[in-house]
């Protein structure tokens, strides 16, 4: 028998789940959880605002798959949390975040820096605990875990009251470290009515999520797809899953897919949806997607099988599993006239890159970044133009490459989940590509990257705009442009050099194709600012609200055919 704290408990059943590094910032309700984390092996890494911890957390579970866990202090401690936790929420990543909380007598008193972190997790967390004792937390942590990695992943909220991290107890054994729940197998009448409908069909396509890449099926969807010759689009969040140059990927379909995508997916009669919640960015307006076809959808989570787009069949299932079984049970294919007609719609309407040869071009400087770079690089993004932008140019080729906020969308996500996939997957470089608006959200990290030393790069597309915003003002707004322009242009370069970063400047680069290289070969983190001209717009577009087929720009003009 052993007597401890219930932060020491705390900390030796994290050992158990064998985390190995947290993220996050010491305050007043959480001291004695620092205490205890000061003397056990787990790293810490200081983030310099709670939702950078968040992220860090984050690309660390999006890299390894596994929760990651990040620290915060009770109030606000807590709410800057929040935004990391739904963004986890909304793109399935499995994170556990352990609060402080004020000691149990003094909840509900509106003591200093009391917030009711239980009730403002309820709506964005798979599960959320107020810990009422320490010995509470020999079900809670294993629980915890159990349920972030469990089925379609996500975030759980630990609130651990003071005087429950400062109260002792005697242990006599350790509770199992908590594991995810065996996953659901499909049905095999499920599995013969999908291969007869995949059969059947002249025109199918495949739509792969970030389901697909959860479960660990990269391998067997390539199988799948090569057995029975199927077009496979990916989501945002399931770019990666097939390799960018295999000849049945199409390429990422909705809001700014290239044309050739989303025709292809007005025309088909099959569409079998993978791991993918049919959300609006990927279908426009859902009632108009895929109006040809039937729906196969397979998803872990039941509550999304008829949630946007009733199925012709809808199996909860695993994945993985589902396309095991899949691979097995459809029979060979080649589909010679559906292949010519999608090879004729991406001769006609290719993803129009506006001159990818120029380092200074949004496109341009993502191409000559990914040529830099070895096969296995991480990339990171923030939200906006160049997210769309990278999203369309970088050539993915593994699945948990391409780390971005899809659901939530969250301007600040790409420097500390950057921070997190390095320090993941040491030995690979790490990429962030970043707006300029989104990069002030969270510039703060800076000082963590340094302090880490980690190998990231920022690739800063600096067009002094919320570039997204202002395309949206010129398109659907008449052309008022408002709030969408910073007047005040920070100088980034020199921001970064004075946390201690080095940095470079594109635009004012004798050969700036030399420069950008001789950046991203340095150890250690880096930023190279990319003056981009602010009128440049990321199409194609699908208005919002729209259906997919009604693209703005991005057609090729017939003197390039």
């Amino acid at each position: 028998m052993k007597r401890m704290t219930g932060a020491e408990l705390t900390l030796r059943l994290l050992e158990r789940q064998d985390v190995g590094t947290i993220a996050g910032i010491p305050g007043g309700c959480n001291l004695p959880l620092y205490d205890a984390l000061g003397a056990s092996g787990i790293r810490h890494v200081l983030a310099r605002h709670e939702q950078g911890a968040g992220f860090i957390a984050q690309g660390m579970a999006r890299v390894t798959g596994r929760p990651a866990v990040c620290f915060g202090t009770s109030g606000p401690g807590a709410t800057n949390l929040l935004t990391a936790i739904a963004d986890a929420k909304l793109d399935s990543v499995p994170l556990v975040a352990v609060t402080g909380q004020v000691p149990r007598a003094m909840i509900g008193t509106d003591a200093f820096q009391e917030i009711d972190t239980y009730g403002l997790t309820v709506p964005i967390t798979k599960h959320n605990f107020l810990v009422r004792s320490a010995a509470e937390l020999l079900d809670v942590v294993p629980d915890a875990f159990r349920i972030a990695a469990s089925g379609r992943p996500g975030p759980v909220v630990i609130d651990v009251p003071k005087d429950v991290q400062n109260e002792a107890i005697d242990i006599d054994i350790l509770p199992a470290p908590g594991r995810a729940d065996p996953l659901p197998a499909p049905r095999a009448e499920d599995v013969a009515r999908a291969a007869a409908m995949i059969d059947a069909a002249d025109r199918p396509v495949l739509l792969v999520g970030a389901g697909v890449i959860a479960a660990e099926a990269a391998q067997t969807l390539r199988r799948f797809v090569d057995k029975a010759a199927l077009p496979t689009a990916a989501t945002l969040l399931g770019l990666g899953a097939l390799p960018y140059d295999h000849p049945r990927f199409l390429g990422m379909v909705g809001m700014h897919a290239a044309r050739s995508t989303n025709l292809i997916l007005e025309e088909c009669d099959l569409l079998v949806g993978l791991g993918i919640r049919f959300d609006d960015r990927a279908t426009g307006k859902a009632a108009e997607f895929c109006p040809g076809a039937r729906i196969i959808h397979v998803d872990v989570d039941a509550s999304e099988l008829g949630k946007i787009k009733t199925p012709t069949l809808g199996i909860r299932a695993d994945v993985g599993a589902t396309l095991r079984a899949l691979a097995c049970a459809v029979a060979p294919a080649s589909r010679p006239a559906w292949t010519r007609r999608i090879a004729r719609l991406r001769a006609e309407h290719p993803l129009v890159m506006r001159a990818p040869d120029d380092p200074l071009d949004p496109y341009g400087i993502i191409r000559h970044t990914a040529a830099v770079l070895p096969p296995d690089a991480i990339v990171t993004t923030d939200v906006g133009q160049h997210q769309m932008w990278a999203a369309q140019a970088f050539p993915c080729t593994r699945p948990r490459q391409w780390l971005t906020s899809g659901g939530l969308g969250t301007m600040g996500f790409g420097l500390p989940a950057a921070i997190g996939a390095a320090l993941a997957a040491p030995g690979r470089p790490v990429i962030c590509f970043s707006g300029d608006g989104s990069l002030l959200m969270n510039l703060q990290e800076l000082a963590t990257a340094v302090e880490e030393n980690v190998d990231v790069k920022i690739v800063l597309l600096n067009n002094a705009h919320l570039g997204l915003v202002r395309q949206q003002q010129e398109l659907f707004y008449g052309g008022r442009y408002h709030a969408s322009r910073f007047h005040a242009e920070p100088d980034f370069v020199t921001i970064a050099r004075g946390f201690g970063v080095r940095a470079w400047d594109l635009g004012d680069a004798a050969d700036p194709r030399a420069t950008l290289a001789r950046a991203l070969a340095e150890p250690g983190p880096g930023l190279v600012n990319v003056p981009i001209d602010a009128a440049e717009n990321v199409y194609p577009m699908v208005p919002p609200g729209g259906a997919n087929r009604d693209m703005i720009g991005g057609a090729r003009h017939a003197s390039e055919c």
